[in-house]
């Protein structure tokens, strides 16, 4: 990685997330959305995208303007037709948002909860689908962004392809570095989005569906701007975006996904990831922080903490002076616990949380030292 510029703040979050001076600079050529270049940039976006998962054989990439959020919905709005039922496999806060997202479009749809720092249980799965056999998808957050917590999804991507069900899987916070093979593992789906571990910058969510999958949906979404069905068409047609592309954030997440080959891929992105999440759990863990979820559930994506019960501990005076020192995290966002989060992703390297660790150490020390009186002087 290119070096970067020591003033910006270090983005320790789930997304936006700090990015490579090559992405921030890909973002400074304007671009005509109709003209030969910008096709030609599209369709490198969408090769590359496929080539991640391994998907150019059997997948459509359909990238959307907006969040990830606005993906989801284009995603279920398009799949799930009139007489369809989605299951969705809830751990979490986005787990809960796809289901809010089918009960907003009117679409039938019923849910399996778990707790938030537990695993979807295939087995348990299984057990739906046999007693409930009018479903006919079935979602899951691969990586659950609430705690960072890692969902078995090729499990339950084989106990769904045993009942012949479509598989929808949210992989905001894992595509780009935890391995997804759709060639390998029967997937209907993935969604995700330009400003996760793929590295690029806000404002752009793609879909990466299965083509008789997309085929078969024709006419299902009501939705003018959120049909992928003639998002795709129109990709597949002339190579160009139906409404005003933001055409520096397609840019940006080229080049991100280019230095994301270069690299060395999803394995190796993977693997400075871990890096980073080992220095940080294991500093935290020797400054006495405790991490919410079992390592064995632990994604190296983001860190879910406990708040300290320490006197010391405010989580605003605790942000506000990590933001003094150039490092933004991000507050909880749990149902039953206090919590705060960091993130291990973005393009940051392990002597980034060595000095993380540092600021925390001292504004621990600060924040739990004495008062001292001040003597009346007069």
């Amino acid at each position: 990685m290119n070096d970067r510029s020591p003033s910006p703040p270090i983005l320790l979050t789930p997304g936006p997330l700090t990015t490579d001076p090559a992405v921030r600079q890909a973002m400074q050529r304007d671009w005509g959305s109709r003209d030969t270049a910008f096709i030609a940039l599209t369709t490198e976006l969408r090769r590359r995208l496929l080539d991640v998962a391994n998907g150019r054989a059997s997948h459509a990439a359909v990238p959307l303007q907006g969040s990830g959020t606005f993906i989801v919905e284009a995603t279920i709005g398009t799949l799930i037709g009139p007489d369809d039922r989605l299951l969705v496999l809830i751990n979490g806060a986005y787990g809960e948002r796809m289901l809010s997202i089918a009960g907003r479009l009117g679409k039938s749809a019923t849910a399996l909860r778990w707790p938030e720092n537990q695993a979807v249980v295939p087995a348990e799965v299984e057990a739906r689908l046999r007693a409930d056999p009018a479903i006919t998808h079935v979602a899951i957050v691969h990586c659950e962004t609430t705690t960072g917590l890692l969902n078995p999804m090729e499990e339950v991507a084989t106990v769904a392809a045993r009942h012949g069900k479509a598989f929808l899987v949210d992989a905001m916070s894992s595509f780009g570095s935890l391995p997804i093979d759709v060639a390998a593992t029967p997937i209907t789906a993935v969604m995700a989005s330009s400003n996760k571990c793929l590295e690029g910058v806000p404002g752009l969510g793609f879909s990466l569906i299965e083509k008789r999958a997309l085929e078969a949906a024709a006419g299902n979404n009501p939705s003018l701007a959120f049909d992928l069905c003639a998002q795709n068409k129109g990709f597949e047609t002339n190579g160009q975006w139906r409404f005003t592309p933001p055409v520096q954030v397609v840019a940006a997440l080229v080049e991100a996904l280019r230095l994301l080959e270069a690299e060395g891929g999803t394995a190796a992105r993977l693997a400075r990831y871990r890096a980073n999440c080992k220095v940080l759990c294991d500093g935290m863990a020797a400054l006495g922080f405790s991490l919410y979820l079992p390592p064995s559930l632990q994604a190296p994506i983001i860190a879910t903490f406990h708040q300290p019960a320490a006197p010391w501990f405010a989580f605003k005076a605790f942000y506000d002076r990590l933001a003094e020192r150039g490092f933004l995290i991000y507050p909880g966002k749990l149902s039953k616990a206090d919590t705060f989060r960091i993130g291990c992703i973005g393009a940051l390297v392990p002597a980034d949380f060595d000095r993380l660790l540092v600021a925390i150490r001292a504004i621990r020390d600060e924040l739990s030292a004495p008062v001292r009186e001040v003597a009346d002087a007069s």
